[in-house]
């Protein structure tokens, strides 16, 4: 390669080229016309050829084929091309001159901004090139050299509001162009962390957070021991279960003693068994549910209640007997004893038994993950299957707990040392108080405190039977041993 100069041209290298345009000029009717450029072009080719002392062959070319056998425009324009094909060099300003393998001239484009100005004067500012070289074939350009439209340095917008932030989404307005909106946040649960796009909705077990930029997790809530709720709960079953083994182990040290001989003792243990048992079993209504927790928590629960207020029941018929049996006429002496106690227990438990067992059967409890229910957080609770039969066994406690509030309040006039039928008319008081308060609670309740709402109905009510029938009987014993003679409850005064 050389750097192209000033040289001067061989006269009849150029002539014959000039022959060329000429005979091509005259046929330019039949081959659509020649162009200025193409003779200028060709004058171009034919100087640099010569100045490259290559131009012997060129001119034999030429005098060979234009002066001797004149061969056809077509034929040597490709013989012309054929050369072109060669041509590589730099011009003295060292700008690179080359050509395609089809003979053009590969293309190499300024990139002009004509900058007007207020007065409305304007010049024209190179900012980059369009190069087309087989190696090279980029654009190049200066964004900080281009002054835009309306005097801006930066590039102006092309939509008439700016994208969304995150967390928003974009609405169009009605009767503008689409690239004019109104941008509003995402709905709860859905995010959007890239600039311009829609809302997306969040997995199910996720939730958007204040910005709305992100999902994150969603809390879990279940009543927990390490939980302020749950752990006082738990303290105070364990506690209710303790006074109620003092209370156990109370009366089975006196149990010679009038007092817990007198409305049959064996009943009395049997309460304070099941009572023990309701505040135990309260503690697995907390901590995370798992599957035999739900399948017996509850059908457990109900049958434990089921005896401990079949025994209450018990004790009352008892008591309506032992003084109507009295008359040596009367048929309810063949009833005094164990058997109707036995059978009243039997009958009542049998009846709970066989509804949980049927609700096992149907539609047994399982734990779950309710994601409805609050937006923001996971309760891990028990589905009861079927609530028709966790209300069914509450209705049927209810009953029962009716059944023995109607007959000890009928017995409440019997003479005084005997009667317990008054202890055990305001423990059944209590406890249709809790439940009937409890069920509107459950229903409006969520959550761990929906759990909550139930042991604390299973503490109350317990509680209420414990010290409404159990707290009198061991102030006598402890306290006033003297009351606790056969002669007191015979109600005769030395």
């Amino acid at each position: 390669m050389a750097n192209f100069e000033l040289f001067s041209i061989d006269c009849s290298a150029i002539s014959d080229l000039l022959y060329l345009v000429g005979v091509w000029g005259g046929k330019r009717k039949h081959f659509g016309g020649f162009h200025l450029f193409w003779f200028v072009f060709y004058l171009f080719v034919a100087k640099w050829l010569v100045s490259r002392r290559q131009n012997a062959l060129f001119r034999e070319f030429i005098h060979l084929n234009f002066r001797q056998h004149r061969l056809s425009v077509m034929r040597v324009s490709f013989m012309v091309l054929n050369y072109l094909k060669n041509v590589y060099f730099y011009s003295s300003t060292g700008e690179e001159i080359l050509f395609d393998i089809n003979g053009d001239a590969v293309a190499l484009f300024d990139v002009i901004n004509v900058q007007i100005f207020p007065h409305g004067d304007f010049k024209l500012v190179k900012v980059g090139k369009i190069d087309m070289r087989a190696y090279q074939n980029k654009i190049t350009i200066d964004v900080n050299n281009i002054l835009w439209n309306g005097n801006y340095i930066q590039i102006p917008s092309s939509v008439c509001s700016e994208s969304c932030m995150l967390g928003y989404r974009k609405i169009i307005r009605k009767g503008q162009p689409i690239c004019c909106f109104d941008c509003v946040p995402c709905s709860q649960g859905e995010i959007a962390n890239t600039t311009g796009k829609c809302c997306l909705k969040c997995p199910e077990d996720h939730w958007s957070n204040r910005q709305q930029d992100q999902c994150i997790q969603k809390s879990i809530e279940f009543l927990a021991y390490d939980d302020f709720l749950g752990g006082s709960l738990a303290v105070a079953a364990i506690l209710c279960f303790f006074i109620t083994a003092s209370v156990l182990l109370i009366f089975i040290k006196h149990r010679d003693t009038p007092i817990v001989k007198a409305n049959n003792s064996g009943l009395s243990f049997l309460l304070l068994v099941t009572l023990k048992l309701c505040f135990l079993w309260s503690l697995t209504f907390i901590g995370a549910p798992v599957k035999l927790a739900c399948v017996i928590r509850q059908t457990i629960f109900g049958i434990i209640f089921s005896v401990s207020i079949s025994c209450i029941l018990a004790k009352t018929i008892t008591v309506v007997i032992a003084f109507k049996a009295t008359d040596p006429n009367s048929k309810l002496r063949k009833w005094v004893g164990s058997v109707l106690p036995a059978y009243t227990i039997l009958f009542c438990s049998a009846v709970q038994l066989i509804l949980c067992t049927v609700w096992l059967m149907d539609a047994p409890p399982f734990p779950e993950q309710n994601t409805k229910s609050s937006v923001y957080k996971i309760i891990i609770e028990c589905n009861e299957g079927k609530k028709e039969y966790f209300y069914l066994l509450l209705g049927y406690m209810g009953s029962l707990a009716s059944i023995c509030f109607v007959v000890a309040y009928l017995a409440r006039k019997l003479p005084d040392s005997f009667n317990e039928a008054r202890h055990i008319t305001f423990s059944m008081l209590v406890f249709l108080s809790v439940w009937l308060s409890f069920i509107p609670a459950y229903v409006s309740t969520e959550g761990k405190y929906t759990v909550a709402v139930e042991i604390f109905a299973i503490l109350t009510s317990s509680l209420g039977m414990l010290s409404c029938i159990f707290f009198g009987k061991c102030y006598i014993i402890l306290l006033r041993p003297e009351a606790n003679t056969k002669k007191h409850l015979m109600g005769k005064k030395g």
